[in-house]
């Protein structure tokens, strides 16, 4: 088939990885004629590049990450039409038969809509932010605003144009049935994927990191009012007096800043934060812990499945969760034995959690190879890219 890959967060694949370059790569292995479409916004103008042996169209375009939410919002409006101009510039006379595309953002139907048409393509879509809700939840934008009824418009037409959508969950799921009154035949379960880790020198990672003699308790990935690391905090608050427990902060996100700040005013010294590391590094540091954390804002009304907690299957690492209510997350934990949890607020639970964790080696140790298991069941990219042909 020839594949058309509409993506937003996706790194140079030579130099980095994430779950969607690894789907890119599963269609490329499998002999599908691939090309995909992805932001520049450090680029002069748009160009070919070639990553990892893969044809990417680098389009420019404004920047859309670690920016005012302002600044985001028009980048995300303006890169349908920025796409459109670079697939008409170097790709007129290409046939497309699918055309896959991602959320976040929800701003690309539009564009599917019009390569669907033209090339007579199937679309699919895969699911990963619901969105304006989320944006609602958290207060960013107003329910029934203009701008709301905006994207509301711009997601309804993104589920109408696809013929296919990949949900993380059974309430992602019901979830949109009930919101967007999607057909069953339309929506199924695609879960998170991820290249399964290679074996790394823990010793040395936590020398490294000044970690050695320390039980560590690691948080990856963005920074933002989603994941309300308030609770993080508090967390790290009541273990102040516990030299043996540390936690780790890596990643980046509008909220650093506040946090350290907060870090500092407590005064806690159990919290180390650093920014962006190397893919590579950063699952080794990861591997080299003894618990993933998990942290979801108690406000959300929608089911999100958070992609780090891929990180922590992989190596096997025990997951503590901090989750709303509309989550199916802890579910999935309790079902796989792979973690505790307690809903976003209740720190004395989540502290009571952290110590069983401490405390109880062996249960450690059920519970990292249970998500072991779990990882190499379902999560690994072959299964994902099977379940997307299979509806194909």
């Amino acid at each position: 088939m020839r594949v058309l890959f509409l993506m937003f967060a996706f790194p140079d694949m030579n130099k980095s990885f994430n779950m969607y370059t690894a789907m890119v790569d599963m269609f490329n292995k499998h002999k599908h004629t691939v090309t995909v479409v992805a932001p520049g916004s450090n680029l002069d103008k748009s160009t070919i590049t070639t990553e990892k042996g893969i044809e990417i169209l680098r389009v420019k375009t404004l920047p859309i990450k670690n920016v005012s939410n302002i600044r985001k919002g028009i980048g995300n409006l303006l890169i349908p039409y920025q796409y459109q101009k670079e697939i008409n510039n170097f790709y007129k006379d290409r046939k497309f038969d699918v055309i896959i595309l991602t959320t976040p953002p929800i701003t690309l139907g539009s564009l599917a809509a019009n390569l669907k048409k033209k090339h007579d393509a199937q679309v699919y879509l895969i699911l990963r932010d619901i969105f304006p809700q989320n944006a609602v939840d958290l207060g960013f934008i107003k329910k029934d605003s203009l701008l709301h009824k905006l994207f509301k418009a711009m997601e309804i037409k993104l589920y109408t144009t696809a013929d296919n959508i990949g949900c993380m969950s059974q309430e992602n799921i019901l979830f949109v049935k009930k919101n967007s009154d999607v057909p069953d035949h339309k929506l199924h379960i695609l879960r998170n994927w991820q290249y399964l880790n290679s074996d790394v020198d823990i010793n040395t990672i936590r020398e490294k990191y000044n970690l050695a003699n320390k039980f560590v308790v690691v948080f990856g990935g963005n920074m933002g009012k989603p994941q309300q690391l308030e609770n993080v905090i508090e967390l790290a608050n009541r273990c102040k007096d516990n030299s043996e427990i540390v936690f780790i902060l890596l990643g980046e996100g509008v909220m650093m800043e506040r946090i350290k700040k907060e870090v500092k005013i407590k005064d806690l010294k159990n919290i180390h934060i650093h920014g962006a590391i190397p893919k590579m590094e950063y699952q080794s540091l990861i591997k080299a812990s003894d618990i993933g954390l998990i942290s979801l804002h108690a406000d959300f009304t929608i089911p999100n499945i958070p992609s780090k907690a891929l990180d922590y299957w992989n190596v096997g690492i025990p997951i503590l969760g901090s989750l709303d209510k509309a989550t199916d997350f802890g579910e999935i934990l309790d079902e796989t034995q792979t973690g505790l949890w307690a809903y976003s607020g209740e720190h004395l639970k989540l502290y009571e959690n952290l110590m069983k964790l401490f405390q109880d080696t062996k249960l450690r140790g059920t519970m990292s190879d249970n998500g072991r298991l779990y990882f190499k069941k379902y999560l690994t990219p072959e299964i994902a890219y099977d379940k997307i042909i299979e509806k194909l």
